[in-house]
């Protein structure tokens, strides 16, 4: 996994929506006019008119101005219509990685479900997308305002220019050096109130354990000490806008105060009186105003938007697998096709220090062999499939499907290799055509009807209404969602089947149908059994019972395996057959 950082993933949405801001640079562009257009206007009516006693000369140059600022309103209209083509994709990336990932998170073998999830999609995401739109607009704001207004003095005169930018720049320099620490404060913060957020959750959801045990000084003391931690780390916060307001006070404030000062040096080097008025109008309403959203921005939404955006890509990484370097595999003689399922020395537990659920175990599953693995519950038998099916790395060892590695295959690739149909059925809300076109989209009508009637599964359709019937999965039982299942993975085009107890809630006659339908299907079969009888219609048995696996067929296990015979029932002792090669 990967774990991209902040200013990549942001560099990364700004590059995806080239042209959307293209768009908005030339909205901002265009709604800089009035910065740009402002103070020199204003020198033209007050040097040219009004102060020469021609009051229609200086009316008409404010009525340049007028039209600038309509302009300048228009643009606004639009430049948000353009934020939004360049924001709202970024929050549905946002949104599907915290989907994605708690979905992997909950679905992979040991996994949990997380339940912040739901916080993090509709508050943290949020965040991010508002924060992300209020820095897209501070920054292009500060950016074409101030340097329009910097145009604009230069415009006037060049010495005016460099008098009001000097302080600017101190003031902004002062304002980025002390954003690391502000960064590091606002994490601490966000941290803060995650840590007392689980601590009340843990307090609240255990409060009758907490007064059977008598812990209620205990658990409150723990609960008052984060309080007191994010309560420390919101005054810090607050002390840190001081460096804002100084910021603010050197870069926004100090310019004018160093015009002012100038004004008479500068009137008797040929300043007029127009200029002057110019000059200070550039530095109130478009230096000063830039640098204060700047400023206030960055140092509240800005910091927000690091720390949130880190704490979902710290929570939630990119979970497509990296690609492995490719090694030669050693020269075989094999002349044959590859083994469906290669499996060496796999090992799994889930815990470092728990007993592990498969230990340097092996197996081989020939081209086209038909599989079942039996055993008592917790025994391991879904841990395997999921081994196999390349949903959860071992600890040790390694997994082929048809000669291809498992390890780092990505899920297209292991689409290609293998369907596993667990035994909780997904089905989604729509045709009843397009569930059973899920894994195999090309697939024709003719061809879903001969898969509907080869596993048993026409009285279903017929009953829905057709392939082209609305299904709706809440309306469906537990085996008429099994049964559409088994069909879909029947039609996928993957090699190797394998069915994590994915007929239990059938009836037996309808579970094999299902399954002579899979044992006829080309290509390879694995079921997990979990009634003997798909176990004896199996041409090879595997059994796992936390000791050494035997595999074998029905005759063999029987003399072989006092757990097989316990699980079929067979009391007797029968006589010994000749051992099983080992798998």
């Amino acid at each position: 996994m990967t774990r991209p950082g902040v200013r990549r993933v942001t560099w990364r949405a700004a590059r995806a929506r080239r042209r959307e801001l293209t768009r908005l640079c030339g909205w901002s562009l265009v709604e800089s006019l009035p910065a740009l257009l402002s103070g020199y206007l204003i020198a033209r009516a007050v040097d040219d008119g009004f102060l020469v006693g021609h009051p229609l000369t200086g009316l008409t140059w404010l009525g340049a101005l007028a039209v600038a600022v309509l302009l300048g309103a228009t643009a606004t209209g639009r430049t948000y219509r353009s934020l939004g083509a360049v924001v709202e994709p970024f929050r549905d990336d946002l949104a599907t990685r915290v989907v994605r990932g708690a979905l992997h998170d909950a679905t992979r073998t040991g996994g949990h479900p997380d339940s912040a999830t739901v916080t993090r999609l509709t508050h943290q995401v949020e965040i991010v997308r508002d924060t992300f739109a209020g820095l897209l607009m501070v920054t292009r704001g500060f950016l074409f305002s101030a340097g329009a207004a910097l145009l604009g003095l230069l415009a006037l005169a060049p010495t005016v220019a460099a008098l009001a930018a000097a302080p600017m720049l101190v003031g902004l320099a002062v304002f980025i050096a002390a954003l690391p620490a502000m960064v590091a404060h606002q994490r601490a913060y966000v941290r803060a109130g995650e840590h007392l957020g689980q601590a009340a959750a843990t307090a609240l959801a255990g409060h009758r354990d907490v007064l059977a045990c008598g812990a209620q000084a205990r658990v409150t003391a723990d609960v008052q000490r984060r309080v007191s931690a994010q309560a420390a780390t919101e005054r810090t916060l607050a002390r840190m806008a001081a460096i804002r307001s100084l910021s603010l006070g050197i870069g926004g404030w100090l310019p004018l105060v160093v015009l002012l000062a100038a004004t008479p040096w500068l009137v008797e080097r040929g300043l007029t009186a127009g200029a002057v008025l110019g000059a200070l109008i550039y530095v109130s309403t478009g230096l000063q105003p830039a640098l204060h959203t700047l400023v206030q921005g960055i140092g509240g939404g800005g910091l927000r938007y690091v720390v949130t955006l880190e704490n979902i890509l710290r929570t939630y990484p990119d979970t497509a697998p990296a690609p492995a370097p490719h090694t030669p595999r050693p020269p075989t003689h094999q002349t044959g096709p590859a083994p469906a399922i290669e499996a060496r020395g796999l090992t799994f537990r889930y815990g470092p220090r728990s007993r592990p659920v498969l230990e340097n175990f092996s197996l081989t599953l020939a081209d086209g062999e038909h599989l079942a693995v039996v055993g008592p519950s917790g025994a391991g038998k879904s841990t395997l499939a999921a081994l196999i099916a390349g949903l959860t790395p071992p600890e040790a060892g390694t997994v082929h499907l048809a000669g291809e590695p498992v390890a780092h295959a990505t899920p297209a690739a292991l689409a290609r290799m293998r369907v596993l149909v667990p035994q909780e059925a997904y089905i989604f809300t729509g045709r009843l055509a397009d569930n059973l076109r899920y894994l195999r989209p090309d697939a024709d009508d003719s061809t879903l009807e001969t898969a509907v009637d080869a596993l048993g599964a026409r009285p279903l359709a017929t009953r829905l209404g057709g392939l082209a019937a609305p299904i709706t999965p809440t309306q469906l039982s537990s085996g008429e969602r099994q049964l559409i299942a088994a069909v879909r993975a029947w039609l996928a085009p993957a090699p190797l089947v394998i069915l994590d107890e994915a007929t239990c809630h059938l009836d037996p006659a309808l579970e094999a149908t299902v399954e002579d339908a899979f044992a006829h299907r080309p290509g390879s079969l694995v079921v997990i059994a979990h009634r003997i009888s798909s176990a004896i219609r199996a041409q090879r048995l595997l059994v796992l019972d936390g000791d050494e696996p035997a595999t074998g067929t029905h005759e063999q296990l029987l003399s072989r395996s006092t757990t097989y015979r316990l699980l079929v029932g067979c009391w007797d002792e029968p006589a010994m057959a000749p051992p099983a090669p080992r798998a």
